[in-house]
């Protein structure tokens, strides 16, 4: 059977206690009932404006007007935010922003130190590269907290990028998310270091996961969440003959014998065969690396809005260039067992905004 060594897929721990109920109160007086509605009035502009700083400009998310309702710790005028912040970032969903805020303070300002500012817990350091004037109210300020949440997206989504980077040569292997968890934690050389989360880092990333169900709302189109296929979206085989040697999922490394996560289908594939583009796109790598030898990444743009990729790995020959684009069915390379590998096969995936889906879900004449 031939294998390839691909990355770890931490267990997801349950969230937090849920909202307390709330008190019991009594039926309001004739008196109240007369003023109540200039108080309510009244009441909710003070409490918008000292929660988004005095003038934040909150982004309209849906049909214009419409009211957020508060998710977990965060407030409904907040709710928008961490959706615009990561709108554009592959590997980090709002729901993954939002947990990470509240590991780090719980989503409370007051508790931060000298040196660390503010809900995100910014340095000055941090603040200077990171921060902006997000909401508009006329100063860039780690105590604003739609400043804070824009500024830690920008952080995350530059890591998630670069930890995207590395993972696509092979240097580190793991889901998307906790690289970009650790490489907050740790530093990006750490992980690079250790070709994963490394263990100084993995409490961090398991403590930022439990709180993520507590967020689930903030996503509207959640990657980890359901089969993660769109309904027309079939691909075309990348090998003339699908004949399984090892499936997607959790299996023993061949050749460490640790138990991980198996990112891809391997198909067997002797020596020379033609590999193909199951999809048309673009390729966004095309050259050697350590561990998936010779590899091919397309990207096929959009599906659902969620960015989908196609991985060709232990390749003997590249037959494309990065920046080429393809149709179906062009050719990319021929199998082989460069890289970490046993024997001659093709390591094949699929990822879905980064995350590593079943490709055999996605194969027209495979699922």
């Amino acid at each position: 059977m031939q294998n390839v060594p691909e990355g770890d897929d931490a267990p997801r721990p349950p969230s937090r206690a849920s909202t307390p109920a709330p008190r019991r109160r009594r039926g309001p007086g004739a008196c109240l009932l007369i003023v109540l509605p200039g108080m309510v009035t009244l009441g909710g502009v003070f409490a918008f404006v000292s929660l988004v700083g005095g003038g934040a400009a909150v982004p309209q998310d849906g049909t214009p007007g419409q009211a957020e309702s508060a998710v977990s710790n965060v407030d409904g005028s907040y709710v928008p935010w961490p959706r615009r912040a990561t709108a554009d970032c592959m590997g980090v969903t709002p729901a993954l922003l939002a947990a990470h805020i509240d590991q780090l303070s719980g989503w409370q300002s007051d508790g931060a130190g000298l040196s660390e500012l503010g809900v995100a817990r910014f340095t000055d350091a941090g603040w200077k590269k990171w921060g902006r004037d997000d909401d508009g109210n006329g100063r860039s300020s780690p105590h604003d907290e739609v400043d804070a949440i824009m500024a830690l997206g920008r952080q995350d989504c530059s890591l998630s990028k670069q930890m995207t980077g590395l993972r696509t040569k092979g240097t580190v292997n793991g889901d998307l998310a906790e690289l970009t968890l650790a490489a907050y934690a740790v530093g990006v050389d750490e992980v690079a270091r250790a070709g994963g989360v490394p263990s100084p880092a993995r409490l961090f990333v398991a403590e930022v996961k439990k709180r993520l169900p507590q967020y689930s709302t903030l996503v509207e189109r959640n990657p980890e969440q359901g089969s993660g296929q769109a309904a027309d979206a079939r691909m075309q085989a990348p090998v003339a003959t699908l004949y399984v040697t090892s499936p997607f999922g959790s299996r023993a490394h061949p050749l460490t014998g640790v138990t991980k996560l198996h990112t891809g289908v391997d198909f067997d594939a002797p020596q020379g065969v033609q590999v193909s583009a199951a999809w048309g796109g673009v390729v966004e790598f095309a050259d050697m690396t350590p561990a998936y030898g010779y590899r091919v990444v397309i990207d096929h743009g959009t599906v659902d809005g969620k960015r989908l990729q196609t991985t060709y790995s232990h390749l003997s020959a590249l037959q494309v260039s990065t920046g080429q684009s393809l149709s179906t069915g062009q050719a990319v390379g021929l199998a082989g067992s460069t890289g970490l590998s046993t024997g001659p096969h093709l390591h094949f995936e699929v990822l879905l905004d980064g995350q590593y889906t079943d490709p055999m879900a996605w194969l027209a004449n495979g699922g």
